[in-house]
Parts: structure tokens; C-alpha cells; sequence
């Protein structure tokens, strides 16, 4: 059975057709990059009227690259929450639009409990009960994943998200956006042990997070203490060297927090998902922690690290299980948990 997923709870307008044996047929992706770089970061209204033009587009170039016409598709997933409600929103009408057309089933997903069931596409078989750790530009959470059904939050971010924290360190530093990537390449030739940043909560029991003291930090570290704003700093050492200490602290702290996490439930499994988890310095952290504690460790590839529809195929197992969507279903920006 052919299912088609919508995604666009953030920048990335996205249609995935896959197979309920979690085969991806098509896996189309419309970036906004280029529309939100020169204001720094996403602006809601602007990416809801992109996803407006580019919805249907993505959805025909995923048709033909599935080689799959409309008539083929059994049932149609939707990213409902969390996100940027507007952005949301077109995704769900587009959805309920091409359900109620091809008279199939509506099914929903959880844009951020999706991004641990790409590690489960990526593996090719169960990993579940396991950790889960996803980080991104909005999210920064653990969970105790019994089933893909079934999360149990452990503890998430006070304040700023990993990704975000990186959108704005880059800031900072002047080198554009999206920060994850910009920050990366540039602190590969820094010291990351050049500026002791802090760790927060490095060694409390909380499995929280707080990365909005980290970016204040990069700030006094360039411009002084108690400075709140400064030009960036020219390309050289001083740039490379904040870059890559800021790098290694945000490492740091997600690889102590699930060690804590693996400790305190007792799996021995770990699944990493978001854009962050692209990032090549913590994919290796993360590898040497688990080799060293006797855990598997779960990272889907890049192109399903980042927001994508095929991670929607969580939908799968509601479908097995009879849990339908109503034509009703709304967006909902916060993520809601097991409610």
C-alpha cells in the first residue's frame, strides 16, 4: 500500500510517498533557505505563503519520481504538530484536501516524535524501547520511547534549542544562515578548548537543557561583559577558535545528558533525530559514548536528519493500529505529548 505525506511545520515544504513495508518511493524536499537567509532566520509569514506556492509542485515531483500516480495512494499522512501554526495549517488543508478527493484514510503525525522514527527507517528494523534525543532549530528534547507510539518526555530545553542557539551564535559571528552548518565548517579549524564556555546542567539530575546563556557568553567573549550587541568579528583564529568552543559545549552537554538518560531507564538503545544531529563532531561524540556504555546507537542519514515527509511514515503504525485522523484535524504549534 502506497501512503503520501505532507510536511511543513517549519521552511521545508516536503511530500514523501512510501510503502507500509517503510520503503521510500519519493522523498521531495523544497527548501527556503534562500527566502529566510537574509533575515537571519525563519519568519512565520513568509514561510506559510512559500509552502502556499510550493505544496503542489512538491507533490507532483514526488509522484513522478515515485513513478505512482494519485489513484495508487492508499492513504494520506500529515505533520499536524508541533510547528509554526500558519505553515502547519497548509500542509493539513493539503492533506485533507487530497483525502477527502481520493476517498482514503487521514492519518496524523507528530513532527517531532517523526524524527526518532527516521532513525527507525534508517535502521531497517525494530529499535524500540529506546532513548530518544531530538535536536533541532526548534527542539531540543529526550524521551523514553517504549514504542513509535509511546513517548514518555524526560526532559527539553528551558529556553533556546540547540539548532537555534546555533542560528544565533552564527549571528554573531556573521556567518549566516542556517547556523548549524556555517558554525560547523567554520570552527573545524578552531580549538574547540580555547574559551571554557559553560555546561549547563553538565552535572545536575535534571535531563533538561539551556543553550540561551551559552549564545550570551559567545557575546561577551567578543565584545566584552555586559556588551549587547557588536559587529562580527573578521575571519581568523579569534572567529574559528568562539566557533568551535561554542560547538564543543553544545556537544558536550547532549552527550552527558544521554548518558544520564540511558542510565536512569536502563535501555540500551539510543535514536538521534533533527537537523543538529547532522552535525559531524556529535554524530562522533555520540558514537564513542554508546561504544563506550555497550548502546546502539541509531542516526538516520543526513537527508532524513532534516525536516522531511518520509519520516511521516510513523503513520504506518497507526494505520495498523486503526488510529485515523478526523477530517477536523487541526494544527496544533506545541507539542502535546501522548495527549
Amino acid at each position: 500500500m502506497n501512503f503520501l505525506a505532507i510536511e511543513t511545520s517549519c521552511d521545508e515544504t516536503s511530500v514523501a510517498i512510501f510503502t507500509d513495508e517503510l520503503r521510500i518511493l519519493a522523498n521531495v524536499v523544497a527548501s527556503q533557505v534562500d527566502l529566510h537567509a537574509r533575515f537571519g532566520g525563519v519568519v512565520p509569514e513568509v514561510a506559510a505563503r512559500a509552502h502556499l506556492q510550493q505544496v503542489l509542485p512538491t507533490l507532483d515531483e514526488a509522484l513522478r519520481q515515485a513513478n505512482v500516480k494519485l489513484a495508487d495512494i492508499g492513504a494520506v499522512v500529515v505533520m499536524n504538530s508541533p510547528g509554526l501554526v500558519g505553515a502547519l495549517l497548509v500542509g493539513v488543508s493539503a492533506a485533507k484536501m487530497l483525502a477527502l478527493t481520493l476517498d482514503v484514510p487521514l492519518l496524523s503525525a507528530n513532527h517531532i516524535e517523526a524524527h526518532i522514527f527516521a532513525a527507525r527507517m534508517a535502521a531497517g528494523r525494530d529499535i524500540f524501547p529506546c532513548v530518544g534525543l531530538v535536536v533541532s532549530g526548534g527542539h531540543t528534547s529526550l524521551f523514553h520511547c517504549q514504542t513509535p507510539l509511546e513517548f514518555d518526555l524526560l526532559g527539553g530545553t528551558i529556553d533556546d534549542a540547540a539548532g537555534e542557539a546555533f542560528d544565533k551564535v552564527a549571528a554573531i559571528l556573521g556567518l549566516g544562515f542556517p547556523g548549524g552548518p556555517a558554525v560547523e565548517h567554520e570552527a573545524a579549524s578552531g580549538d574547540p578548548k580555547a574559551y571554557p564556555f559553560a555546561r549547563s546542567f553538565l552535572h545536575e539530575d535534571r535531563l533538561d537543557f539551556s543553550f540561551s546563556g551559552l549564545k550570551t557568553a559567545v557575546r561577551y567573549a567578543l565584545h566584552g561583559h555586559g556588551v549587547t550587541k557588536g559587529p562580527p568579528p573578521e575571519p581568523g583564529p579569534t572567529r574559528a577558535n568562539i566557533a568551535a568552543s561554542f560547538q564543543q559545549a553544545v556537544v558536550d552537554v547532549l552527550v552527558a545528558k544521554c548518558r544520564q538518560a540511558l542510565r536512569e531507564t536502563g535501555e540500551k538503545r539510543l535514536a538521534v533525530g533533527g537537523g543538529v544531529s547532522a552535525n559531524k563532531p556529535l554524530r562522533l561524540a555520540l558514537a564513542e559514548m554508546c561504544q563506550s556504555q555497550g548502546v546502539d546507537l541509531f542516526i538516520p542519514p543526513t537527508n532524513l536528519c532534516t525536516d522531511n515527509a518520509a519520516m511521516a511514515a510513523v503513520a504506518v503504525e497507526k494505520w495498523r493500529a486503526g488510529e485515523f485522523a478526523p477530517f477536523d484535524l487541526d494544527a496544533v504549534p506545541t507539542y502535546l505529548g501522548n495527549q
